[in-house]
């Protein structure tokens, strides 16, 4: 799975088929933080994201299998909107937490 920011959508009037139906964005990978690293995809929205919405997608043989791409020629799927990430001294994307007192 990848960490992405959806930067877009993608509308094509002709398509295959058996993509009728599939709403198509545009991820930029991206870190923890929401700074993008690494490339961008065409990706099928699986789970209704938005312009903005940190995700996660994956890529390959793993996208085609949600309910949505299902033997369908996908090669990337949204499959989450990403709420705040946590842990490693973090809430949310890039915000520091507070350091905790030691025994608390």
């Amino acid at each position: 799975m990848v960490l992405g920011k959806v930067i877009g959508t993608l509308v094509a009037s002709r398509k295959e088929p058996t993509l009728e139906g599939l709403k198509l964005l545009v991820v930029r990978a991206c870190d923890v933080d929401g700074k993008p690293q690494g490339g961008i995809a065409v990706a099928v929205d699986a789970v209704g994201a938005g312009i903005g919405e940190v995700v996660l997608y994956c890529a390959g043989s793993s996208a085609r299998q949600t309910q949505a791409t299902q033997n369908r020629p996908v090669d990337a799927t949204i499959m989450a909107i990403v709420d705040p990430v946590r842990g490693a001294g973090r809430d949310g994307l890039g915000a520091r937490r507070h350091p905790v007192a030691p025994g608390r």
